[in-house]
């Protein structure tokens, strides 16, 4: 039994509100420590950027600051979303199909505020929780769209979820447009953005200090309140999420960790 199948067994042991306060804890101790100890400045580029989103959401909470500085100088900003956000909703009140067109309008909406006009949002549509298991044409299929739209739009940045990320879809995303780049041929400057990183990667058992060797902080905070209303945009999500969780994307920084290309 792998740790991570074991870790999640032994999450289901644990009282949900316990569970939730012990992953907080963790989340704001790691944090606080790679702001302060574990990592290095970032200053703002002026390179041109894409950003892959698995869901609508993880964009604006991993990146959102980032998209609004870049956007208020007017440098170039794509976002791609790779999945339809049916797996998250509530699923009683609303069909697949409705919840994939609200979580668009609420992506829309959440990158107008930050500077990125509708027509440099991409959606992919790929079924909510399937990215790591499309069959081979499927894969082939996604990795070629990925890479036309990086052969389209030439960036100098890509953003990606962070390869250890503790979700399936997000971790499938970091692999997918890898190989996109690789097919594309382009040189870029690939950066990892973490979501639920912190929150699920118990340090020294998932997370290891090489993990997060390779950490950057970027100051948002003179985008701060642009970036919390961002994320408020997403009406039918925040309210499913934990709080704590929520609570460390209104930090002054965002985390990101350089990468191959």
């Amino acid at each position: 039994m792998s740790i991570k199948i074991y870790l999640q067994q032994l999450q289901k042991l644990i009282p949900h509100t316990w569970l939730e306060q012990i992953q907080d804890m963790h989340s704001s101790l790691l944090l606080r420590w790679i702001l302060q100890k574990g990592s290095q400045p970032l200053a703002l580029s002026q390179k041109s950027a894409m950003v892959f989103s698995p869901h609508q959401d993880d964009e604006t909470f991993g990146c959102g600051g980032m998209i609004a500085l870049k956007r208020e100088q007017n440098i170039p900003v794509v976002v791609t979303f790779l999945t339809d956000g049916q797996g998250a909703g509530n699923s009683e009140l609303n069909t697949p199909d409705k919840i994939t067109k609200i979580r668009k309008q609420e992506a829309v909406k959440a990158l107008e505020i930050l500077g990125v006009k509708s027509s440099e949002i991409h959606f992919l549509e790929k079924p909510d929780g399937t990215l790591p298991y499309l069959d081979d044409y499927e894969r082939e299929q996604t990795i070629t769209q990925v890479a036309a739209l990086l052969k389209h739009y030439q960036p100098e940045e890509v953003y990606v979820p962070h390869r250890k990320d503790c979700h399936r879809d997000h971790e499938a995303t970091y692999e997918l447009v890898k190989a996109a780049i690789a097919q594309s041929e382009i040189t870029v400057d690939l950066l990892e953005y973490p979501i639920w990183l912190f929150w699920r990667a118990p340090l020294f058992i998932l997370l290891k200090l090489q993990d997060i060797a390779a950490a950057y902080y970027l100051s948002v905070a003179s985008v701060q309140d642009k970036k919390n209303q961002a994320i408020s945009s997403y009406c039918s999500q925040i309210e499913s999420l934990p709080r704590g969780f929520i609570h460390r994307f209104s930090s002054s920084h965002e985390i990101f960790f350089k990468s191959d290309s």
